[in-house]
């Protein structure tokens, strides 16, 4: 018998273990929610991902639960007291580009699909045997920072968009020996945005 096991990068962090278990890879079309992960993947930016897991909850709740109504209309007002919570990532970048790619984002019709398209509208289901073989960037992740730009969005290079991409499901990244593939390969059957 095979024993299977998760994929080694959430380590044994009770908070990453979560993560990986129960959100990365999860095919995902909600806009807003789409919205938030492309928040959070901006703010990972030269940082770990565990930072940003750690501060994910207190981020939640400074940031309007990432409704980008809220961040658009209040997000101006709270910059300064943002930039002195140590419970946030205190990048100034960072946080006046959250705040500009809600009000892009709110003139947006069709987020989800825009997104999807890259990936034709359905998770691509990779197979990868080694941490190793997982890209850090592709085509599409080119294309959607390419196409994110020019709408006017920041903070989303082709690493954070395909960290994006990973963590939303619109790739399946997780090793195959990982339990987690199939269970993202099975929600991603019959996927169509």
């Amino acid at each position: 018998m095979v024993k299977t096991q998760r994929c080694a990068w959430c380590g044994v962090d009770p908070l990453y273990v979560e993560y990986h278990d129960n959100e990365w890879g999860i095919p995902e079309k909600n806009e807003t929610a789409l919205f938030a992960r492309i928040v959070l993947e901006g703010m990972q930016a030269g940082l770990s991902w565990i930072t940003v897991l750690r501060k994910r909850a207190h981020m939640r709740a400074c940031f309007f639960d990432f409704d980008p109504v809220l961040l658009a209309r209040d997000g101006p007002d709270r910059m300064s007291a943002w930039l002195e919570d140590a419970g946030l990532i205190r990048h100034r970048g960072k946080l006046q580009a959250m705040v500009s790619n809600a009000r892009i984002f709110l003139e947006f019709d069709g987020f989800a699909s825009y997104l999807w398209s890259f990936v034709g509208g359905a998770p691509k289901q990779n197979r990868w045997l080694s941490v190793g073989e997982v890209p850090g960037h592709t085509d599409e992740s080119v294309a959607m920072s390419n196409g994110l730009k020019k709408l006017g969005f920041r903070f989303v290079g082709p690493t954070t968009c395909y960290a994006f991409m990973q963590s939303a499901g619109l790739v399946n990244d997780h090793l195959v020996e990982c339990p987690s593939y199939s269970k993202c390969r099975k929600l991603g059957a019959d996927w169509i945005v």
